[in-house]
């Protein structure tokens, strides 16, 4: 909700693509470059206070953002300060609630947990630029990120409950570790794990689909003319298709294939391109349903091997590299779609812009071809068979 309400209130005050994709800018800079620092802090921390925390920085920041909205005579320096500052806290939050799947489940439901996981972030997708649109078209902009700080309660009063809760069992690696080179050791070991490394690369391109905000204003302002509303009907279109996508996930295979993972990166790029290229506006609409439906199923198959592939150990720093691509990278990608928007020009600028997250998600699943033959899933199974039947043969001696 408060980023459509965010999209929209840069684009009116400037006018300009370049500008509105320093929104994405400013979100996402502090996950590009605090994304693996803020992994190891989720490794040596508990994390449900770091939970704890986050929430509650959204709250106050969503509430005084759009009060300040509210009081009228903003400038847009002032969004990039509060794009700044919930990508600040995001950048800690999104690891440690990713990670929190596992620690709620086990390793044996994760894969189907963490696209649950994803229904409810898709279902905000859908319901999220709805309300938008219609907040946007009724009561004005400071409703989206005053509406948006009430529903941080929430989530909030169950992770204090869970503070409370006794018998706690989550799988925190190393405690209060804290050593020389502690950060970097995430980066080296995504590198070398040729499957890890892949979907991270995939995780940048599908960030370029992600961030709508950047370019579906565009696609209903320069190609179909349209408004508010039409723009928060599209965002729902994609967030509608993207939770049929996630439920699909969730309800599949417990063990994420690595096949799977890269024929779906391929489909899901494929598409992008021919919606980017609709003449009409029903056709985009549909194109867009399609587009999420598997751009989340492949996110959230990626993800979930991401995290099942990385020793308990390094999970923390693993997924802090992921945040750093998805959705860190944006300040890069988005100011390359901006850049494209304004080279481009008009309605075929839009076109462009949105489609290059196509060809990246192409290129990407093509280069990790290989290394996602599910060659490794033989070995982390075997492994995992071998853990589940020790108990049992114990208990049979």
């Amino acid at each position: 909700m408060s980023g459509v309400a965010m999209s929209w209130l840069v684009l009116k005050l400037t006018g300009s693509a370049i500008l509105l994709a320093l929104t994405a800018t400013a979100t996402f800079a502090p996950s590009l470059f605090g994304g693996a620092w803020a992994g190891s802090l989720v490794d040596r921390f508990e994390r449900r206070q770091v939970l704890f925390w986050t929430q509650s920085a959204f709250f106050v920041l969503s509430a005084t953002f759009g009060t300040l909205v509210a009081l009228g005579g903003l400038r847009v320096w002032v969004v990039y300060v509060f794009a700044f500052a919930i990508g600040l806290v995001n950048t800690l939050d999104a690891p440690a609630r990713q990670i929190f799947v596992l620690d709620l489940v086990g390793q044996d439901r994760a894969a189907n947990a963490i696209s649950l996981n994803e229904i409810v972030i898709n279902a905000s997708r859908v319901l999220g630029p709805a309300v938008g649109g219609t907040l946007l078209a009724t009561v004005g902009v400071a409703a989206c990120f005053l509406v948006n700080a009430v529903t941080f309660l929430p989530p909030l009063a169950v992770v204090v409950v869970l503070l409370h809760r006794r018998g706690w069992s989550g799988t925190q690696a190393a405690p209060g570790e804290r050593r020389h080179g502690h950060t970097w050791e995430g980066f080296v070991y995504t590198w070398r794990k040729p499957a890890l490394r892949s979907c991270v690369f995939m995780a940048i391109a599908g960030g370029m689909l992600f961030n709508m905000g950047g370019t579906l204003p565009l696609i209903a302002t320069r190609v179909f003319h349209a408004g508010p509303a039409a723009y928060g009907a599209m965002m729902a279109a994609f967030g509608g298709g993207a939770l049929f996508g996630a439920v699909l996930a969730g309800t599949g295979s417990s063990w994420p294939s690595g096949r799977h993972v890269r024929a779906l990166a391929l489909a899901t790029g494929v598409e992008v391109c021919v919606a980017a290229a609709s003449p009409w506006e029903g056709m985009l609409f549909a194109g867009l349903a399609l587009a999420g439906f598997l751009s989340i199923w492949f996110i959230a198959l990626a993800n979930a091997l991401v995290q099942l592939r990385s020793d308990p150990a390094f999970r923390g720093r693993v997924m802090g590299v992921w945040t750093m691509a998805l959705p860190g990278m944006l300040p890069i990608t988005s100011l390359l779609v901006g850049a494209l928007a304004t080279v481009g020009g008009g309605a075929l600028g839009a076109r462009l812009a949105f489609g290059l997250a196509g060809l990246a998600l192409v290129a990407s699943g093509a280069a990790g071809w290989r290394a996602l033959a599910d060659r490794e899933d033989d070995e982390f199974l075997l492994a995992l068979l071998a853990s589940s039947a020790a108990p049992l043969a114990t208990a049979s001696a």
